[in-house]
């Protein structure tokens, strides 16, 4: 029996939770497939320790008691707050765009161990750039964003700002394996099919990178893409990124994600990273 797939929204109650269901209706109802909003409570560990040294056994006992009661209210607070969130999330997708189907998912503990759960159903992960600990953050991207992207196997699109219906795209190409699978991944699906398409590199002057751009532009073409290459002079990566994006008003950007491993982004930075950090656009991350 074939598994049903969905778009994966992971929703936190913070500011950014109406930009990723907007976001993952969208991608949902491009490719006909419904959402599953997920959240994740991660409720604290009990406070509670040994004091029979300090106290006696009577006052321990009674102060236990007291410290289970707390964990069984916080317990409560959280189920609550979730199944609010939740149910608020659904209803408003429900009344927003109609066509698309909603399923609700809640789980405890980490968010990656949670969308993993949900590894064979997941076509897609939207998730917000800030999250509530980020929320008063430009900069920050988020502290789960990495973890996600670097385990996934899927596209994880990232956003942050009120939803507009992308109607052009930009492909960050520069040659790499990552790069590469992008565009095939582009090629494949239904999600940016009619809309303006540019695959843009920046500063690689080596002859295999332009022919891997032309090999990458004659994919997409003939998958029935419309779509530009452009090779920029510009030293810097994300500079020449971004004001291309600019300069050309392109809705959404396709990268690549996390092409080193950590250790040697401590030496090289990550241009995904940075990609994210300094653009309001959604962000679609392929690893």
């Amino acid at each position: 029996m074939k598994t049903e797939q969905h778009i994966l929204a992971c929703i936190d109650g913070s500011a950014v939770t109406k930009s990723v269901c907007d976001y993952a209706a969208w991608y949902a109802s491009r490719l006909g497939l419904p959402v599953g909003l997920l959240h994740v409570s991660d409720v604290p560990a009990s406070t509670r320790r040994d004091l029979s040294g300090a106290i006696g056994i009577n006052s321990r006992e009674f102060l236990l008691e007291e410290l289970t009661e707390l964990d069984e209210k916080r317990a409560k607070v959280v189920n609550s707050y979730t199944n609010a969130l939740t149910q608020d999330a659904k209803s408003y997708l429900q009344s927003s765009f109609k066509e698309v189907d909603v399923h609700i998912y809640q789980r405890r503990g980490k968010l990656l161990p949670a969308i993993e759960h949900f590894k064979e159903e997941n076509r897609a992960i939207v998730m917000g750039r800030r999250g509530e600990d980020h929320k008063n953050s430009r900069i920050n991207i988020g502290s789960q964003i990495e973890t996600v992207a670097r385990a996934s196997s899927i596209p994880v699109l990232i956003c942050s700002e009120e939803f507009e219906a992308p109607k052009s795209y930009m492909v960050a190409f520069d040659g790499s394996k990552t790069a590469i699978k992008a565009t095939h991944m582009v090629a494949k699906s239904e999600l940016l099919r009619g809309l303006k398409g540019y695959i843009v590199m920046v500063g690689n002057d080596k002859e295999a990178a332009k022919k891997s751009l032309a090999d990458a532009v004659e994919h997409l073409t003939s998958a029935g893409f419309e779509v530009e290459a452009h090779h920029l002079p510009e030293l810097d990566a994300v500079d020449g990124l971004l004001s291309f994006q600019i300069d050309n008003d392109v809705d959404i950007i396709v990268v690549g994600a996390y092409g080193h491993s950590k250790l040697q982004r401590l030496f090289l930075g990550s241009t995904t990273t940075e990609i994210i950090a300094s653009t309001v656009s959604p962000v679609i991350l392929v690893r």
